[in-house]
């Protein structure tokens, strides 16, 4: 839900047409003047023996109580702050991530930077920003090598979705790439919730399907079956790259490893899923690769959107009665005329 700046308004505006009586008291008290309690047959003997007496008291009487009724005239006009919300629905969106974490995703092959990263750290830095992008998509992430396991389910809770992302490291589980049976988990996730609009899996992998009991064509085409489409991602580059190992001293160091990929494999599971097929060799086309699969699955946003209102009116209402309040108890003790 997010909330639009508060905004005054009025509920009852026409009540500002009694400021008009505020000049028309004003003249009416200064040229009626105050009621003589001595009468005179001329003044010629005051002027010998009064003094002049100020009549700023008598002033500042008037302009309390002038100013009480305009007081109690905007309260009767209802001053309110008013606030929109807006409540943003899902988008009925599902996506669930499945991230290749086998050793050969050490390959520092990539940039970030400017500096040589490996394709896990570009991986996980794309994914975050990807992630990003889709506030109102319930997101889920799957990581694979020798066997699938789940990293997060789907959610809409992003901020704790990206620090399972961070903690995301090659090793946790036995080497492989098993592609078909990552499918097959993806799509147990997704099938949980028949009702959302669109289902997607996003498949990233660097290799060829090496481990698991599922075929990946079979998994694909079980997933096209419940109504899921597959985009493939196949990353890294070809040919020669170096990767970290230990030697036997502890220390580690780099080896330059040929690491190849089966794009056709790759390539068929889009076909097959209903999705498409991208390649990426470095961090720039990876990106490009993920700004292309926001923009082909945007769908619009459901909002709905209320105003509330505070009711101000007890502020200008408490101000007049109490400057009512004040002009009279003035006239009824100390401004107060002999008769």
């Amino acid at each position: 839900m997010t909330w639009a700046a508060g905004t005054l308004v009025w509920g009852a505006p026409w009540a500002f047409a009694l400021l008009a009586l505020v000049p028309v008291f004003a003249w009416r008290a200064g040229a009626q003047g105050g009621a003589a309690a001595v009468r005179f047959p001329g003044v010629s003997l005051l002027k010998k023996v009064g003094r002049p007496v100020r009549a700023d008291w008598g002033r500042l009487r008037l302009g309390l109580l002038l100013l009480g009724w305009t007081a109690l005239v905007v309260a009767l006009a209802r001053p309110q702050l008013a606030k929109d919300a807006e409540v943003i629905k899902a988008s009925g969106v599902d996506i669930l991530l499945a991230l290749d974490v086998s050793r050969s995703m050490l390959a520092e092959d990539f940039q970030i930077g400017g500096q040589r990263a490996a394709r896990i750290d570009a991986v996980k830095q794309l994914t975050e920003e990807f992630i990003e992008g889709r506030p109102n998509d319930r997101i889920g992430i799957i990581a694979f090598a020798g066997r699938p396991y789940l990293v997060s389910p789907l959610t809409l809770n992003h901020d704790w979705l990206k620090q399972n992302l961070k903690r995301l490291r090659i090793g946790l589980v036995e080497d492989g790439t098993a592609i078909g049976s990552a499918l097959a988990s993806a799509s147990r996730r997704l099938g949980q919730n028949p009702d959302a609009r669109t289902r997607l899996i996003v498949l990233l992998t660097d290799g060829d399907n090496n481990a698991g009991q599922i075929s990946p064509n079979i998994a694909a085409e079980a997933a096209r079956a419940m109504g899921l489409k597959i985009y493939s991602i196949c990353a890294g580059s070809k040919g020669y790259a170096p990767i970290p190992v230990t030697d036997q001293f502890g220390r580690t160091v780099y080896q330059q490893v040929l690491v190849t990929a089966d794009e056709s494999q790759v390539r068929k599971l889009a076909e097959i899923g209903g999705g498409k097929f991208f390649s990426a060799t470095d961090t720039d086309s990876l990106r490009r690769i993920f700004s292309e699969i926001d923009t082909l699955e945007k769908v619009p946003i459901e909002t709905l959107r209320s105003r509330n209102f505070r009711e101000l009116f007890v502020w200008p209402l408490g101000v007049g009665l109490a400057l009512v309040a004040v002009s009279l108890c003035w006239a009824l003790t100390l401004g107060r005329r002999l008769p």
